[in-house]
């Protein structure tokens, strides 16, 4: 049976910063059945009612983890953008003449190779 698109009107925006804090301690770490429904549709997933009622448990477990992460104090950590601390892992391109192979023959602007058929 498709699902109607009305079903997922009721899934809310993910939210932002301060709105996120609030959310994610509350209503957020519960997710229901329809949050399951439009999640799965999302990634093209058909699932049974028993694996919503499993999947919709270890999403709200997923959330509380992140949520014990969220309260973390990281007021003093900078922003991490790459973490091997190479500035210029690139060198200069050197030519290698010695690998150059000869011109390849060409007949008509087409490359002429050996025959594979006899």
């Amino acid at each position: 049976m498709p699902l109607s698109r009305a079903k997922y009107q009721s899934v809310q925006p993910v939210p932002t910063g301060s709105d996120y804090q609030r959310k994610i301690g509350s209503s957020c770490a519960k997710l229901g059945i329809m949050d399951v429904i439009a999640v799965a549709k999302l990634a093209n997933l058909s699932v049974t009612p028993e694996e919503q009622k499993l999947l919709g448990l270890q999403f709200s477990e997923t959330l509380k983890t992140v949520n014990l992460i969220n309260e973390l104090d990281t007021s003093e950590i900078l922003p991490t953008s790459q973490v091997t601390g190479l500035t210029n892992i690139f060198r200069e391109d050197i030519i290698d003449t010695a690998r150059i192979l000869p011109p390849p023959q060409e007949n008509q602007g087409f490359f002429v190779v050996p025959a594979i058929f006899k």
